[in-house]
């Protein structure tokens, strides 16, 4: 079974770090663009970084410079990074992945279950 599992939310203070981690696992042949999106309470899911399958990175602004996200190929698992943390930074965070699973296949949209990150002293 192909999925994404995300681990590493948690309880955190705010200016504190957290790294969350995103695993593509079943049988992939390779995996195009991830990402990571959040959501909080009340409010639409949102964009918060992706990376591509050659490394260039993208980000919110309101993320730019304190979060990090990076993958390894070897692994199918993508990271975020995520330092100086803001109450308002307190979501469901969600990663996707575009997976090919068969050569010659059109990549499909993968989501993870999502993880809480909760920042609050």
């Amino acid at each position: 079974q192909v999925q994404l599992v995300e681990s590493g939310g948690g309880l955190v203070q705010p200016g504190g770090s957290l790294r969350l981690s995103c695993a593509a696992s079943g049988s992939i042949f390779s995996i195009n663009a991830m990402g990571w999106h959040r959501q909080a309470p009340g409010k639409q899911r949102e964009f918060v970084a992706t990376i591509t399958n050659s490394g260039d990175t993208y980000y919110a602004d309101s993320v730019e410079g304190r979060f990090t996200i990076s993958r390894d190929n070897a692994k199918n698992t993508m990271y975020l990074q995520m330092s100086s943390l803001k109450p308002e930074d307190t979501a469901v965070y969600y990663c996707n992945a575009g997976l090919v699973l068969r050569r010659f296949t059109r990549p499909t949209d993968y989501w993870g279950q999502g993880t809480q990150v909760t920042v609050s002293s």
